[in-house]
C-alpha cells in the first residue's frame, strides 16, 4: 500500500518496524516493531549502524521505557532454510506487529516491500533515517541481536561470531572453512550449502 506521508505530520499510533540480520550466515533474522509517545520524546534516534554500540545500548533501554509498545520477534535459522530469507524476515516483521500490546493505526516498514498485516502499512525506502520510530526499531533489533551473537560467541568459539556478527567476513569464512558449519549455520546460504556439499 503507498501512501503519501509527511512524516513530520503523521499522528500517534503509528508503528515502525525494521529488521536485521538478514545478510548473516548464521543465526536468527531479528526485527522490532516500536510505537513511540509524542509525549515522551527520544532524541538522538537514528539508522542503529550509524550509532555507536555505546549510544545503541543507551537508546534500547530508553526506547524500552518510554515508547507505548514495542515488540522484538525473529525468525529461526531452520525457518530461514525452510521459506528463504526475504519470507523468513516477512513472517518475523509480521510477527512483531502482531506482538505489540496497542494495535498501531499504520505500519511503516524499513525498505521496499511490506509484509501482509492486519493493518495499513507503508514502505519506506531508508525509512531508518526518516521516521523516528523506524530508527527506534532498527535499534531494538540491532541491539537484541548483536547481544545473541556475543552469546553465541561464548558457546561457540573460535568462529569470531561476536565480532563479525555472523557476516561473511573473510575471518568468519576462513573459521567455517577449518572448524566446519554449526548447527546455528543457515543451510540455504551459498558459503554453507557449498561446504555441506563438499562433505
Amino acid at each position: 500500500m503507498q501512501l503519501g506521508l509527511d512524516f513530520a505530520l503523521v499522528e500517534a499510533l503509528v508503528a515502525g518496524v525494521d529488521e536485521v540480520g538478514r545478510g548473516p550466515l548464521c543465526g536468527p533474522v531479528v526485527t522490532a516493531a516500536v510505537i513511540l509517545d509524542p509525549a515522551a520524546p527520544i532524541t538522538g534516534l537514528n539508522d542503529s549502524k550509524k550509532l555507536t554500540e555505546a549510544r545503541r545500548e543507551a537508546l534500547f533501554d530508553e526506547i524500552c521505557e518510554k515508547s507505548l509498545a514495542w515488540c522484538i520477534a525473529r525468525a529461526e535459522v531452520a525457518e530461514i532454510d525452510q521459506l528463504n530469507i526475504l519470507q523468513a524476515t516477512m513472517l518475523a516483521m509480521q510477527r512483531a506487529v502482531a506482538g505489540l500490546s496497542v494495535t498501531p493505526r499504520l505500519a511503516l516498514i524499513d525498505g521496499n516491500r511490506c509484509p501482509q498485516l492486519q493493518v495499513p502499512s507503508a514502505a519506506v525506502v531508508k525509512g531508518d533515517s526518516k521516521v523516528p520510530a523506524i530508527a527506534a526499531a532498527s535499534i531494538l533489533a540491532k541491539v537484541s541481536r548483536d547481544r545473541e551473537m556475543r552469546e553465541l560467541d561464548l558457546l561457540y568459539p573460535g568462529y569470531g561470531i561476536a565480532g563479525h556478527k555472523g557476516y561473511p567476513t573473510p575471518e568468519h569464512l576462513e573459521a567455517l572453512q577449518r572448524l566446519g558449519p554449526l548447527a546455528i549455520h543457515r543451510r540455504s546460504f551459498a558459503p554453507v550449502r557449498r561446504l555441506l556439499e563438499a562433505d
